[in-house]
């Protein structure tokens, strides 16, 4: 599974900016309880808690980040790829530590020309919710 993902010719902290203030007005809009953070290699320029999230969600992008900046696809493609449900191996086989690795839905990669130069993460919303916003995100802005 490859999941169809915008590529961009250029991102940078504008676009950065653009896209993660559209998420937050139609967040705000429908009153979702979410954490948005947008990276740009290690760097977090975008970040942003609604009301009604709370600091797990903080720690949940950061999670689901760290995955896609490893295994360079969404936290959600690696999580059935892997099948990671099923496989309580998962983390021994790769050397991660649960702590600090979240295979799951909600963050996908930035990418220009095809290279990842950064990850927009969502943390809040209930199952398929956090995946479906980020790439809807990503979608809009590019």
């Amino acid at each position: 599974m490859t999941e169809d993902l915008p590529e961009f010719d250029h991102f940078d902290h504008d676009d950065a900016w653009r896209i993660g203030s559209a998420l937050v007005r139609r967040c705000r809009e429908q009153e979702l309880p979410v954490v948005i953070s947008i990276t740009l290699g290690q760097q977090r320029v975008f970040h942003v808690a609604l009301p009604g999230s709370t600091a797990d969600n903080d720690h949940w992008v950061d999670r689901k980040a760290n995955v896609v900046r490893r295994f360079d696809r969404s936290s959600l493609e690696v999580a059935r790829h892997y099948d990671v449900e099923n496989r309580p191996d998962f983390y021994a086989a790769f050397g991660l530590a649960r702590e600090e690795f979240a295979p799951g839905e909600g963050a996908v990669p930035i990418r220009v020309r095809g290279s990842q130069v950064g990850v927009l993460s969502i943390s809040g919303l209930e199952s398929g919710g956090d995946h479906d916003l980020a790439v809807s995100g990503l979608r809009d802005g590019s």
